[in-house]
């Protein structure tokens, strides 16, 4: 009869029990892990839709709006007008620096002298307003797409000149109904405005007159206070005794404000007619 025998062999050395979990791929990994903590996401690859941090940013913060593209637009400083020929004086609305070069194209030359007129100046650099020479004249119409002719200059000048102390002349005679400590009005600006027909010009078209050819605004200061007139220009009546000579007539008046409209009143009274 066989003796059974014990399926487990004795006589090999047991091992040692082991930890089921490799603990030796486990501390490389965490090795690994705390050498370098990475981010899933990787940022490089939207960094350029993040908004950049002002201690980061070595580049001033710039303007999303190109000045450049609309800097023509905006009005040239008085500083800006002494320095560039082609900057316009706000006073004139002629160049600041006398233009006294001929036209480019002109045929022959024209008279660079300026005639003074009787005008006071509101500022300190002159006294009295200067009158544009013939050249100047001339360049100002052609800046404003005009085709004078040069031998014309010699008429349409002194004309201008004219017309001008008539206007200074007829708002002097409102001025004299402001009594004041300065004693002296002062033309600070004027502006042609050709364009823009006055409410008064518009309804006497209405009644068959001829609306004016031009318009100015002119301001003046009347011992500190700035006061507005509007001069409309008609082309006057011929005189059959000189059917050669050229006739204006200027409708000079206040702006339409409560002291204007009260000086007009005051001046209806006066002359006996609506003004």
């Amino acid at each position: 009869m066989s003796t059974e025998k014990c399926p487990v062999d004795h006589k090999q050395p047991a091992e040692p029990a082991k930890c089921p979990v490799d603990h030796d791929n486990m501390k490389a990994a965490a090795s690994t892990a705390t050498s370098s903590e990475k981010c899933p996401v990787d940022p490089s690859a939207y960094q350029h839709f993040l908004p950049k941090q002002q201690e980061q940013s070595s580049e001033a913060e710039k303007c999303p709006v190109d000045h450049n593209a609309y800097k023509h637009f905006i009005p040239q400083s008085r500083e800006a007008e002494g320095c560039d020929s082609d900057a316009i004086d706000a006073r004139n609305n002629m160049p600041a620096v006398a233009q006294q070069a001929p036209h480019p194209g002109q045929k022959s030359a024209l008279n660079t002298e300026r005639e003074i007129s009787s005008i006071p100046r509101a500022d300190k650099e002159e006294q009295r307003w200067i009158y544009p020479s013939e050249q100047m004249f001339f360049n100002a119409m052609r800046r404003k797409n005009w085709n004078p002719e040069e031998r014309d200059m010699s008429v349409v000048v002194p004309i201008h000149n004219a017309v001008n102390e008539m206007a200074w002349v007829k708002i002097l005679e409102w001025e004299k109904m402001h009594d004041t400590v300065c004693n002296q009005p002062k033309l600070v600006k004027f502006q042609g405005r050709p364009k823009d027909i006055t409410p008064k010009a518009r309804l006497y078209s209405f009644f068959g007159y001829k609306l004016p050819f031009d318009r100015h605004d002119w301001v003046v200061d009347r011992c500190g206070e700035k006061v507005t007139y509007v001069i409309d220009f008609y082309s006057g009546k011929q005189d059959p005794r000189r059917p050669e000579a050229v006739s204006f007539y200027l409708d000079v008046r206040p702006a339409v404000t409560l002291s204007g409209i009260w000086d007009r009143l005051r001046m209806s009274f006066k002359k006996g007619e609506i003004i």
